[in-house]
């Protein structure tokens, strides 16, 4: 068996958690670090999943020996500072979705991923979810191809919380956090280029600054169109759907799960080795540290991405 690969798990939150579960799936991986503040409570978590060591600062983590990457779990913030800082220390990192919020930032750590030649990639999951590597199975087989998605992404928040209900320290940003997922997926699944992007957002909240409503419109180099709808105010279902209207029929994804568009359930549990899309995520960032090569994912492969975040945050702002 190949040699162990030590992670450490840095931000002992709600989406820390998900890693820790789905980590513990995938033989030859150790989580011997956990980074996180102390009012997380990181002992208690580090008690219940086995880790030996704990830390506060992650310079700490990354100073040992035994470490061989990391994935952040991070205020969305300091995404792009803790991934230069794991880079920097000789670290392959995984960096949760965003990668950063600020174009300048993602493309500095890109050129320090090329610099330094480690895996660094960022959790764009839809592109590992069992639902849409089906549509996009179907895709690459030219058995289907993309005229339009129509996707909603929907959450009830009107304070700062986060998934768990906790406070936050941070505030969430429908652009630079949930379009991304979308943008993202809308490239990846059509294989062409954005070449047309338009967003407009409602009233900005009064004590978060950021807008509670958003439209966004983009076009991709094959054709296709995609119009994106998002809200923090949606008292009702939550989560993101996605209808894809193709040449050769409809298929609506929930997360996981995929129907036609006759509501007719598709079995994908089949499409890869797990259900989960967050582990899927996992092993290919742990395959690729293995077979030393670029992961699906990867830094410079969402980079397009946060240009069009880009450009649609400067329409925004009346810059662009």
């Amino acid at each position: 068996m190949s040699k162990p690969i030590n992670i450490a798990l840095v931000g002992a939150g709600a989406f820390g958690a998900k890693h820790l579960d789905a980590l513990q799936a995938i033989d030859g991986v150790n989580v011997v670090s956990l980074v996180s503040r102390a009012e997380d409570g990181p002992d208690d978590i580090a008690a219940k999943y086995g880790i030996p060591h704990v830390a506060h600062d992650l310079a700490e983590a990354l100073a040992r020996p035994d470490v061989d990457a990391a994935i952040l779990c991070t205020p969305t913030p300091i995404h792009a500072a803790q991934a230069l800082q794991c880079l920097d220390a000789g670290k392959h990192v995984m960096v949760e979705i965003p990668l950063a919020d600020s174009l300048a930032d993602a493309e500095a750590v890109v050129a320090m991923q090329r610099k330094t030649g480690k895996v660094a990639m960022c959790g764009h999951t839809r592109r590992f979810n069992p639902s849409h590597q089906w549509v996009h199975n179907k895709i690459t087989a030219g058995e289907f191809n993309i005229q339009q998605m129509d996707v909603q992404t929907y959450f009830f928040r009107r304070k700062n919380i986060n998934a768990l209900g906790q406070p936050r320290t941070w505030t969430d940003h429908l652009l630079w956090h949930h379009a991304a997922h979308t943008v993202d997926l809308f490239a990846y699944q059509t294989g062409g280029e954005i070449v047309a992007a338009h967003a407009m957002q409602g009233p900005l909240h009064p004590q978060l600054g950021i807008a509670m409503d958003m439209s966004i419109q983009l076009k991709s180099s094959t054709g296709a169109i995609c119009t994106l709808s998002l809200s923090f105010n949606n008292d009702g279902p939550l989560g993101t759907f996605f209808r894809y209207i193709g040449d050769s029929g409809t298929y609506i994804a929930r997360y996981d799960d995929l129907v036609d568009g006759k509501e007719n359930a598709i079995d994908v549990s089949k499409v890869d080795v797990s259900m989960n899309g967050i582990e899927l995520q996992d092993r290919e960032f742990v395959a690729a540290i293995r077979e030393g090569r670029e992961p699906n994912a990867s830094v410079a492969k969402v980079l397009p991405c946060y240009r069009v975040l880009h450009q649609l945050d400067r329409q925004l702002a009346g810059a662009g």
